[in-house]
């Protein structure tokens, strides 16, 4: 176990696998101690197990989280859950006593399996959901009706035999994820919740750590640009996004691009060369880079999290956020038929954004059409 400031509480168990799921757990920490009576407090001294990934961007973020962690008298576990065939087992099996004594646990990703595998252990009484970005709304909207817990991007495709094999896992992690008289659950979220599942106390993530932590940021007179993984995801094509990127920069004057973590090497050297823009790797989640500053005065995106998630960490400032719809023509022919109402739902319901039509991106760069606020 690592060091840290101050005392961790045993009972609450927190796993992340994502800096942004991180940056949540750390918001309703922070929020959870608000509520209580020595509201002074920061930090609920939880315990944080990081199931880390494999992926270098991703290590360095949730490194530097971890670091943002500690400082605030949180205990952090560092897990390499990805580190081999055996990686998983040595895992589990070291966790298996925390699980057992935890009386809360918190989680970001009900989708994950390790998280799934993890729940058919514990005894918890209280589970917390965090944002995972807008993989949430999705899953709030599944838990509601029964179904089974599919990602979004691969809902409408037929189950392989990985799904097939872990499916009675699946099963059992959704009946811990519902209500029951011997089960409370909580969804922390700064994501719409228009029809929450019966008995889930639904809490909204205000950011007021990030708030409270950064900033306020000192504004660029021109636009930043928020990547979006959803060529890797196999969604868009990569042609059309490229054009789009190219349309949107120039018709705004935006000079940088913050990269999505999953962003390829290959795309973000091709954007790099054909459309003139700064690449940025940014060593924490875009909300806390956008609230440390400097940023830019309009900041541009595609339907992501940072939709939802930027006005709520930029409050009282200047900046603004603009999305820009997905074009139907830009989908691939191996998107899921759920892909474009999901995104049209992430953009439709977000607040406090203007709002960008579709960019034309047939066979050249056009201007961005008409422009309405939200």
């Amino acid at each position: 176990m690592s060091p840290r400031a101050g005392s961790a509480d045993p009972r609450t168990l927190a796993f992340v696998e994502s800096p942004v799921q991180l940056l949540n757990v750390l918001e309703w920490a922070h929020e959870h101690a608000l509520t209580r009576e020595h509201a002074h407090v920061s930090g609920a001294g939880l315990t944080l197990v990081v199931l880390s990934p494999i992926d270098p961007m991703t290590r360095g973020q949730l490194r530097r989280m971890s670091e943002l962690a500690r400082e605030d008298g949180h205990e952090v576990r560092w897990e390499e859950a990805r580190g081999g065939a055996m990686a998983p087992f040595h895992t589990i099996g070291g966790l298996t006593g925390l699980l057992r004594r935890a009386d809360r646990i918190v989680l970001g990703d009900p989708f994950s399996r390790y998280v799934q595998l993890l729940l058919t252990i514990t005894r918890a009484r209280d589970l917390v959901v965090v944002d995972d970005g807008t993989a949430t709304m999705e899953f709030v909207a599944q838990l509601a009706s029964g179904e089974r817990l599919v990602r979004w991007h691969r809902k409408g495709g037929r189950p392989g035999l990985r799904d097939l094999v872990f499916a009675p896992v699946s099963s059992v992690a959704r009946r811990r994820l519902t209500p029951s008289d011997k089960r409370r659950v909580e969804i922390f979220s700064s994501m719409p919740m228009e029809a929450p599942p019966a008995g889930v106390t639904v809490t909204a993530n205000t950011f007021a750590w990030t708030r409270a932590r950064f900033g306020p940021p000192r504004i660029t007179k021109g636009a930043d640009m928020v990547g979006t993984s959803l060529v890797e995801t196999g969604v868009v094509d990569g042609d059309r996004y490229l054009v789009a990127v190219q349309t949107l920069a120039k018709a705004h004057g935006a000079t940088r691009y913050f990269a999505h973590r999953r962003e390829s090497t290959e795309k973000l050297h091709r954007l790099a060369v054909e459309t003139g823009l700064e690449i940025v790797r940014p060593d924490l989640p875009l909300e806390l880079i956008a609230r440390r500053g400097p940023i830019g005065r309009t900041i541009l995106s595609f339907p992501s999290t940072v939709v939802h998630t930027l006005p709520l960490a930029l409050v009282g400032t200047e900046v603004k956020v603009a999305v820009c719809d997905i074009d139907p023509e830009w989908l691939t022919e191996n998107a899921s038929p759920r892909a474009q109402g999901f995104l049209s739902g992430v953009t439709g319901t977000a607040r406090d954004v203007t709002r960008l039509s579709a960019v034309t991106a047939v066979t050249a760069v056009t201007a961005v059409t008409a422009v309405t606020a939200v």
